[in-house]
């Protein structure tokens, strides 16, 4: 079997954590960064309390007694009950010694090509001719509010309230609260301002296609639907069209309109509303055919003209079933709309599609597909309230006009 579960608990655990990388150049001038992993200037001017570098020695503290130490060529490992390894970067590779009378563990790969030793899951080391490279996970999204270098980066959430209620501004120009907020809106890792824009914009799209999909939907339910439309040649006709709209799955469709219309939001609509047009249509003329004929004839009986023989006949009764299954397409098509947004379509999807190909930033990509979760949830409990709202007025008016 191919599946690696531990490359999945790896991946898992960068959706919930953070990286700092502890860099050593061997190449040129023998330099150290310290750095938070996927984000572009968390670079540490001084190293954090975990880092001592003394002269050319330098010391990593990874937690639960595990060491590195580095110096000139010469990287070695310390594991508690185990020992010490010692890695050397030489003319003709890598050599790595490991405790005499010790096995190389489970955990640890060495060639004379690279060394890459992982003693815990939040604990990484790795050798090569270029550099040598150490790896610290730590719980949380790091500078998930602010920026690293921004004036607010660190500071408590009290200490962000006080600042939004001072009169004491940190830029003479502008409000603190204002300046909180751009702060967080503009963070360049995070992109929150993008996302929103993104997450907007695949409801959006959700929202157009499903709403055209039920407009077109509707009138073409009546022309399907045997007891509105006598021509047996119509009707066929009709239901062929709705076969064929709903037979070709929506990313066929979104496929096809991003090769006639180009990139962007209206293919993922356009997508949506086909395929939905064929679906919705069949719902509806299946509702239309239930319809109650007592109704209608009742309001015929009265002398109405056809406008309001469907305004008081037919309308009434299949609103239910209209509201109720729009209402369900629309939270399934916002899912839809992020998937057909990684075609191309933008939105969420493009977002979180360009996030895993980095294979760096999957605190990122977890962080979209919350968003994206949370959106369908509170699409979930709107939605159900409004139908519960709307069916129970239209079951009450109905009583009392019968």
């Amino acid at each position: 079997s191919n599946a690696r579960p531990g490359r999945a608990l790896l991946l898992a655990t960068d959706a919930v954590a953070h990286k700092v990388h502890v860099t050593r150049n061997l190449r040129g001038t023998s330099s150290l960064t310290v750095a938070v992993e996927g984000e572009r200037t968390a670079t540490y001017d001084t190293p954090p309390a975990w880092v001592k570098q003394s002269g050319d020695l330098v010391r990593v503290d990874l937690g639960k007694g595990v060491t590195v130490e580095m110096q000139e060529t010469v990287l070695i490992l310390t594991i508690p009950d185990y020992g010490h390894i010692r890695v050397e970067v030489t003319g003709s590779g890598i050599q790595t010694d490991l405790p005499e009378g010790k096995t190389p563990p489970d955990w640890l790969r060495a060639t004379s090509a690279k060394f890459d030793a992982r003693p815990s899951l939040g604990q990484r080391i790795q050798v090569s001719r270029a550099r040598m490279e150490v790896h610290r996970y730590f719980g949380g999204w790091e500078n998930f509010f602010f920026p690293f270098r921004s004036e607010l980066a660190g500071s408590s959430f009290p200490e962000i309230i006080r600042l939004a209620f001072s009169s004491d501004r940190r830029q003479p120009e502008t409000p603190n609260w204002k300046l909180i907020f751009n702060t967080f809106w503009n963070n360049p890792d995070w992109q929150h301002g993008n996302v929103f824009i993104a997450l907007l914009e695949t409801f959006l799209m959700a929202v157009l296609g499903t709403l055209t999909a039920a407009l077109a939907g509707l009138p073409l339910a009546i022309l399907a639907a045997s007891n509105f439309t006598p021509s047996q040649v119509l009707r066929f006709a009709v239901r062929r069209v709705f076969d064929f709209l709903r037979g070709i799955d929506m990313l066929i469709w979104s496929l096809i309109f991003i090769r006639a219309f180009g990139l962007g939001p209206l293919t993922g609509a356009l997508a949506i509303a086909f395929t939905d047009t064929g679906s919705l249509g069949k719902l509806f003329s299946e509702a239309l055919e239930n319809v109650n004929k007592r109704q209608m004839e009742g309001v015929s009986a009265t002398g109405a003209n056809r406008w309001q023989f469907y305004r008081f006949g037919v309308i009434p009764q299949i609103i239910p079933v209209f509201v109720s299954q729009g209402l369900y397409y629309l939270e399934s098509n916002i899912r839809s709309a992020t998937i057909i947004g990684a075609l191309g379509a933008g939105g969420i999807g493009l977002m979180l599609v360009e996030t895993m190909n980095t294979q760096r930033d999957w605190e990122n990509t977890a962080y979209l597909i919350l968003l994206t979760v949370g959106l369908v949830i509170i699409m979930d409990t709107l939605s159900g309230k409004l139908r519960k709202r709307l069916i129970h007025g239209v079951a009450q008016k109905n009583s009392i006009n019968q």
